[in-house]
């Protein structure tokens, strides 16, 4: 039913699960009447606004880890926080280009070394590439190929424009599948060194809908939420 008081609220969100929570926002919107502005940005940089005390809104969507140094440090209220989905890190190449063998350690290795180019972000899930190329042990071999974007929508733009025969690129599944007409999911990495990062939704201490962004939140640990955060790639 609207709400004769609707309300407008706003939400900061990483990247990663963006569509399932746009989604939710919507749902609710339309049971209710309020409306929610949703504002996305990688985990770092949300949290050097938050750092900074530059945060405008209500509701903060945050890695799970990120989101219980946000609690202890009185950002978020506590028990407030409900998990959004988890999102599972993936390789992704330009459509219609050959598929890397992602079955071991050591054909993924051997695609990396192979491949024309490896694009990656320099947000949180490109750090973590970063980390996994180092222990691989091929920081240098892949140096001279390697391209770092800002974001993980800019990576999958990257693969689609490019046009050397074996390009690799990474991110998550979630996002990779958004940019389905141009790039394909290749698979996720390989169990051994595979990353997963489950996401939550909590209420921001300086929120100024408090009201509108807890029945917003409430709304979010349905299984009707939970129904669309699945259906948008999260599991």
């Amino acid at each position: 039913m609207t709400d004769t008081k609707a309300a407008a609220i706003r939400i900061l969100s990483a990247g990663a699960p963006k569509l399932g929570v746009g989604r939710c926002a919507q749902a609710f919107g339309q049971k209710t009447g309020h409306t929610a502005d949703v504002a996305f940005a990688t985990a770092p940089v949300l949290r050097e606004k938050l750092d900074a005390g530059e945060v405008d809104a209500d509701i903060l969507v945050a890695p799970a880890p990120d989101m219980e140094d946000y609690v202890r440090r009185g950002l978020v209220f506590a028990g407030t926080e409900v998990v959004v989905g988890t999102v599972t890190a993936g390789v992704a190449v330009r459509k219609g280009s050959p598929l890397p063998d992602l079955s071991s350690v050591e054909s993924f290795r051997q695609a990396l070394m192979a491949a024309d180019a490896v694009v990656y972000n320099t947000a949180s899930s490109g750090r973590f590439v970063e980390s996994l190329i180092a222990r691989l042990g091929l920081t240098e071999a892949l140096a001279p190929k390697t391209e770092r974007v800002a974001t993980g929508t800019a990576v999958m733009v990257r693969l689609a424009e490019g046009t050397a025969a074996s390009e690799i690129g990474f991110g998550q599944i979630t996002e990779i599948r958004r940019f389905g007409d141009v790039v394909t999911v290749a698979g996720p990495l390989p169990a051994e060194i595979g990353k997963k990062t489950t996401y939550a939704a909590g209420l921001l201490t300086a929120a100024g809908q408090q009201g509108a962004a807890r029945a917003l939140l409430d709304f979010m640990a349905l299984p009707e939420a939970r129904r669309i955060c699945t259906d948008a790639g999260l599991e």
